[in-house]
């Protein structure tokens, strides 16, 4: 690992990409909550249960691609729970996995947030952006070891949100 000190430009663009994430995912999250009484996590949960295989995933592969420790996930999919958007089951073969499922509910609600989610997204950045703009930066964030495949993530082995 390099010792050198980052370049003025190169810190000012990192700065930006985290100010960035962390206005929009507020924005995004702020709607969510107001009109459909949801985080953005736990949209992004709802979006990979209803995009993975049967609906369901396990747990920890759940938290892993929602970025959030395994307790963290826990504690939000009791909530999802609750609110009768996802269910828990046992794995036959192996009682230490679970995995979680999206309901009948957690796919019409999804459908909902779906609306005022994308326009949120177009109105904080889309409309922001030309679409060669986009693409560049898509490719650009491409480049990122871990932003396209976790698998990628530099620190696999130590990273908890980086490995199951």
């Amino acid at each position: 690992m390099s010792s050198e000190l980052l370049s003025g430009t190169t810190l000012d663009a990192w700065q930006r990409m985290l100010r960035a994430h962390l206005v929009i995912a507020r924005v995004l999250d702020a709607e969510l909550q107001a009109e459909h009484g949801m985080t953005l996590s736990d949209y992004d949960v709802l979006v990979n249960l209803r995009d993975a295989d049967d609906a369901s995933l396990k747990m920890s592969e759940l938290s892993r691609r929602a970025l959030l420790t395994r307790s963290g996930m826990t504690r939000l999919i009791q909530g999802l729970e609750r609110a009768g958007l996802v269910n828990r089951a046992a794995c036959e073969s192996d009682a230490r996995v679970s995995y979680a499922e999206i309901t009948d509910s957690g796919r019409k609600l999804l459908a909902e947030a779906r609306v005022t989610h994308h326009a949120g997204i177009r109105r904080v950045f889309a409309d922001h952006l030309t679409d060669d703009e986009i693409a560049a930066f898509a490719d650009t964030l491409a480049k990122i070891p871990g932003v396209v495949d976790m698998s990628t993530c530099p620190s696999a082995e130590d990273d908890p949100l980086c490995n199951e």
